[in-house]
């Protein structure tokens, strides 16, 4: 098949940073341009046009215009028009976009298309509890209604955003994979003690919970430090870097033992991950986050959030612990045990990648998805 993809991000250095989603469209991509399938990915809304392959994936480039007036719409037209060109010239069978901000809004093509859930704006924001732009939520709903089919990456997303938009249709679900030859454990040296946490600074990953579980933690445990690794944001309740927030909750003591890394390239966070002791990912907002399948892909004991879509990816007390992030004491209380306990780290983290290679791996989420995209193709007689 030929086969498209749009979203606002994907990770290459010749792009803007890229986070979660793109990381899910990268995987499914490349299994699929290695299985003989034709894959092209347009990333809108960047600083360049530019034309590239990435290890066989045809990756379109389209930058932002910057119109002056009713760019809302216009940016959106000359979206369409350069992907409906491509959809001509390469003979494009289907082409699946992600619910966020409702990129395909407005637009139109001469083939089929899929909405994915991975977590639209309305989404996140009933999750935080903030209040959202309507012209935001306007745009998500007109996209939605405008889909031939809607996917979500877990179950929990697709019943909460059915409800939020007022849906009538079925979404199935189809979780997000990850290819575990690539995800795999590395020999390399453990930092005794870290804790790594990796994703955004941002107060919907649950960073600030963070910051009063980590005073904790060094309390009962000395000998440890916390790796944050992510792009710092502005907080939008208190107006002011997220970064600086999480440091004025920290003890002096728990002060001295963090280090934060801004950014680093996607190939190079396994590394990071695998030197990791524990990883720690307290989210209050996510669909089915990549980060944490790239976690237990790679046999790291994981303490996470237990919220919405937490028991649909991890089993609690097996591949890792679900709490809730507001419970600083249970957080930091399972953090220490499977600082203290290296048994246990070591079961929890075999347990992890097994139930990841069984459920979640390309393989298994393959099939799922080429029978969604054949699904939408005109039936030959």
């Amino acid at each position: 098949m030929n086969i498209a993809f749009i979203t606002p991000e994907y990770p290459h250095n010749n792009l803007k940073p890229s986070a979660g989603l793109g990381s899910s469209i990268k995987n499914m991509a490349s299994v699929l341009v290695h299985t003989g399938h034709s894959i092209t990915v347009f990333v809108v809304f960047q600083n360049e046009e530019k034309i590239f392959y990435d290890d066989g994936i045809k990756v379109i480039s389209i930058s932002r215009k910057g119109y002056r007036f009713f760019g809302w719409y216009l940016e959106r037209k000359y979206i369409q028009k350069k992907i409906q060109q491509e959809i001509q010239t390469s003979k494009i069978e289907v082409v699946e976009a992600p619910d966020w901000t409702g990129i395909t809004a407005l637009m139109s093509f001469s083939i089929p298309l899929i909405i994915r859930l991975h977590g639209s704006d309305t989404y996140f924001c009933n999750l935080e509890g903030q209040h959202q732009k309507r012209k935001n939520y306007f745009f998500e709903k007109i996209a939605l209604k405008q889909a031939d089919r809607i996917v979500s990456v877990s179950t929990f997303t697709g019943n909460l955003t059915k409800e939020l938009f007022h849906l009538k249709c079925d979404i199935k679900t189809i979780y997000n994979g990850i290819n575990t030859e690539i995800f795999k454990p590395i020999d390399t040296k453990i930092k005794t003690g870290q804790v790594l946490y990796f994703g955004t600074i941002i107060r919907k990953k649950g960073v600030l919970e963070l910051a009063s579980i980590f005073n904790k933690v060094v309390e009962v445990y000395e000998d440890t430090s916390l790796l944050l690794i992510g792009k710092d944001v502005k907080d939008a309740f208190e107006n002011k870097s997220t970064l600086d927030l999480f440091f004025e909750l920290l003890t002096e003591k728990a002060k001295s033992k963090v280090t934060h890394i801004q950014e680093v390239p996607y190939k190079d966070i396994k590394n990071h991950i695998a030197k990791a002791q524990v990883v720690v990912l307290p989210s209050f907002a996510e669909a089915f986050p990549m980060t944490w399948l790239e976690t237990l892909a790679m046999e790291k004991a994981l303490v996470a959030s237990n919220i919405g879509w937490a028991t649909e990816l991890m089993e609690d007390g097996k591949t890792g612990y679900l709490v809730n992030p507001r419970n600083h004491e249970l957080f930091s209380n399972k953090i220490v045990s499977l600082l203290m306990d290296e048994e246990k780290n070591k079961r929890f983290g075999n347990n992890g990648r097994a139930h990841v290679i069984s459920n979640f791996s390309t393989s298994v989420v393959l099939k799922k998805n080429i029978d969604l995209y054949k699904s939408l193709l005109p039936k030959n007689d």
